[in-house]
């Protein structure tokens, strides 16, 4: 292996970084708007049917509670080859940034949907009982109380799974998911570019900081409201 420098850094192929750095940038994005979609009404469903809850449903409770700890078991490597017939149907392709967003989204939204039932449980019950006892429906709960009583809990949960995907986008490259994983696993390691693999994890790392600074941040402003 060669000495690394500044000529060596200089001939890296900076054109194809930048697509890889926006392919990660786009497999984020997409697989953690439809990991909150699905997330979130799963947590909301895990909270009020466990025992004890407003709508306590003790056995839908396990069942998905069963489902939700299957999926978090499957290391993502394996999720991502099982899932492989069904990404096909979904969007055609097994590969690219298009293939690695459904196992994405599968490995996702149940970590999300649990750290969120999480959540939930910390909102004082106090508040609860008080809107049930003015007469508050089921959708008056949810929507004018326990969602804006959770919200800085959630944004927390969303930061910490968004972070967990971005170490699955680059996991995803071991099977030719697209992204600085990819770029890592064609140059770095299957052709010895160290200088490409250096590239790729300062900018996975980043990329880490970033999310985490901003949800902090988020976080922070919503309960000093």
């Amino acid at each position: 292996m060669s000495e690394l420098d500044w000529q060596t850094f200089a001939a890296i192929d900076w054109a194809e970084v930048f697509q890889a750095s926006l392919d990660t940038l786009t497999m984020l994005g997409v697989s953690l708007a439809f990991t909150v979609l699905i997330g979130l009404p799963l947590g909301v469903l895990l909270f009020l049917t466990a025992p004890g809850q407003l709508l306590a449903r003790p056995r839908l409770y396990a069942a998905i509670s069963l489902l939700i700890n299957a999926l978090r078991s499957l290391p993502f490597i394996i999720l991502l080859i099982v899932m492989i017939p069904i990404t096909l149907k979904l969007v055609g392709s097994s590969l690219g940034v298009a293939g690695a967003i459904p196992p994405l989204i599968a490995a996702a939204a149940p970590f999300f949907a649990r750290l969120a039932e999480n959540v939930f449980r910390e909102v004082d019950p106090g508040v609860i009982e008080a809107s049930q006892a003015m007469g508050a429906r089921l959708h008056q709960l949810i929507f004018g109380v326990l969602l804006p009583e959770s919200l800085p809990g959630l944004v927390g949960a969303i930061t910490v799974t968004a972070v967990t995907l971005v170490s699955y986008t680059a996991m995803s490259g071991v099977i030719g998911g697209g992204g600085l994983g990819d770029l890592a696993v064609r140059y770095g390691y299957q052709r010895f570019q160290t200088e490409v693999m250096i590239v790729t994890v300062a900018l996975l790392l980043v990329l880490v900081q970033c999310v985490q600074s901003a949800g902090d941040r988020l976080a922070h402003r919503l309960l000093k409201r």
